[in-house]
């Protein structure tokens, strides 16, 4: 008697076993038509009218928390400004200029040394192109001993534009370090060649270190481990909720979601704190490319999903990603390019300014001003394609009007943030050299990420299946859903089918394995 129960638990598990393979084999053969799996469902569908404000109010009320918190915080950049002739010799007003830099640490993060120059009251505006300074950096260790940073003064020329009725002409940046290896660093800096109209008209010299405050840092440190484990438990729960659906089942949504929300834990960067424990250049650029490979692959994902919503068949490489990618890749392999350069050139030389030294760098502002114009044109001419084609179909409407709404919100929240935050200088040639020295509070780094992160979660919220959307959302067969199947997955119903209720293969599979079970017993 023992040996016949051994034998049927034996039977049981090599029939187990031989399900488990059959679905594994299913999973891993291409797409077939007779196939008639459905999609898997998304909360969007069972959402009611109510429940659908609700959901843009817990954005909104997310985005407002952080960046109240934001404003209640630290300001970014702290700022030390001495006053250059009384640091000069003989109070000269070509120098040299002897500054010491406030101590430093590692919460510190970076250093920049700008130069104001003061002119005498003038009513018209002035510009010199030669404006050469010669700098010389030094580093003051912890025992206070002075060494030299690459053994050789710097010379640089820079432009120096003064508008009329201001007595301060524009800020020269004079180096940036773009992390510290000295507790302090002391800077000769003087002008050559000095023009004499310039000369005479120089009422006084003004210098600022600039670095991001020590309190700040921590702040952010908090809040982007708070990103971080908020990411991953939204990641590991939309994960989950999916998975007792087949991939080939999922919505183009749902797929992208599950790529864009890893990247998005990249783009918090769980390894931030590696910036406070390593003195080198390797954390801050594994930061800027993991910024910017998550919003080249955010640009990406609108193109593909308007795209994708209204077209039915396969989606190929080439006819489908392949202008997308090289429109968006070119995005992301300019904004790497000039991030690279900046970065090694400043290791060799800290006065290096890629905006200024760069001879053609007008053409790569341009050059990349253009791919935003032809990404915007395209996302434009998809997003119109879609709304006038299936602004009467059935549940693909839904995901259409949805998708556009938030993105639309999000966009209007980010360029109303960047224009309070820029003003009109944000397209001027200044505007990428002096991104990081214009923050003024913890509100506008939390506005920025907080707004990306919520984005994300909603898109998760409402994409994901509910808890019962495997056995509850059983639709039948109708031509309102099949259309939805047809346009992403060519799901095909054939006449065989036509009394079956649309449910998932693994559902299927499940109930036909029971049937078996209770047939053997």
């Amino acid at each position: 008697m023992e040996r016949v129960e051994s034998l049927e638990k034996m039977k049981q598990i090599c029939r187990r076993i031989q399900d488990s393979f059959r679905e594994l084999q299913e999973d891993l053969t291409p797409f077939r038509p007779e196939r008639c799996y459905r999609l898997a469902p998304m909360r969007l569908y069972s959402l009611s009218k109510t429940q659908f404000v609700l959901v843009f109010v817990v954005f909104f009320f997310c985005f407002g928390v952080s960046t109240l918190i934001g404003v209640s915080g630290p300001r970014i950049i702290s700022e030390n400004y001495y006053h250059g002739l009384s640091n000069s010799i003989n109070g000269s007003k070509s120098g040299p200029f002897d500054l010491r830099s406030p101590p430093l640490s590692n919460y510190n993060q970076q250093l920049w040394l700008t130069c104001i120059i003061q002119l005498e009251h003038s009513t018209e505006n002035l510009s010199w192109k030669e404006l050469r300074m010669d700098v010389e950096l030094q580093g003051v260790m912890q025992d206070a001993s002075v060494m030299h940073i690459n053994n050789n003064i710097h010379n640089k020329n820079r432009s120096l534009h003064c508008a009329a009725q201001k007595q301060a002409c524009e800020e020269i940046i004079v180096l940036h370090l773009g992390y510290l290896n000295y507790t302090q660093y002391k800077i000769s800096v003087s002008f050559r060649k000095l023009q004499d109209d310039l000369k005479d008209r120089i009422k006084n010299v003004t210098f600022a270190f600039k670095m991001y405050n020590a309190t700040f840092s921590q702040v952010e440190i908090w809040f982007r481990f708070v990103f971080v484990v908020m990411t991953f438990i939204v990641t590991c729960v939309f994960a989950h909720s999916l998975r007792k659906f087949s991939m080939r089942d999922w919505s183009i949504e749902q797929k992208w979601m599950s790529v864009l929300l890893p990247l998005l834990l990249l783009y918090n960067d769980p390894f931030f704190p590696l910036s406070f424990l390593v003195n080198s250049w390797f954390p801050g650029a594994l930061d800027a490319f993991f910024q910017a490979l998550f919003l080249c692959a955010l640009l990406l994902f609108w193109l593909c999903v308007y795209h994708s919503i209204r077209v039915q068949g396969q989606r190929r490489l080439l006819t489908f990603y392949l202008p997308k990618l090289l429109v968006v890749g070119l995005l992301w392999l300019s904004a790497v390019t000039l991030g690279i350069w900046q970065t090694v050139n400043e290791l060799q030389d800290p006065t290096y300014q890629y905006k200024v030294d760069i001879q053609n760098f007008q053409g790569m502002k341009v050059f990349f001003l253009l791919l935003v114009a032809v990404y915007v044109l395209y996302l434009l001419f998809l997003v119109l394609c879609a709304c006038s084609e299936l602004k009467n179909a059935p549940y693909t409407d839904l995901r259409l009007k949805f998708l556009t709404a938030l993105t639309l919100l999000v966009l209007v929240i980010s360029v109303v943030i960047l224009y309070l935050r820029f003003g009109s200088k944000a397209l001027q040639d200044n505007f990428v050299s002096e991104l990081s020295t214009h923050y003024q509070n913890s509100a506008e780094f939390l506005s920025f990420y907080g707004l990306l992160n919520f984005y994300l979660y909603t898109l998760a919220f409402v994409y994901s299946p509910s808890r019962s959307a495997l056995y509850d959302s059983q639709l039948k067969d109708n031509p309102a859903f099949s259309m939805l199947n047809d346009s992403d997955d060519e799901v095909i119903y054939g006449s065989d089918y036509e009394e079956m209720p649309l449910q998932n293969g693994r559902a299927i599979k499940a109930s036909a394995r029971h049937q078996d079970e209770s047939e053997s017993d």
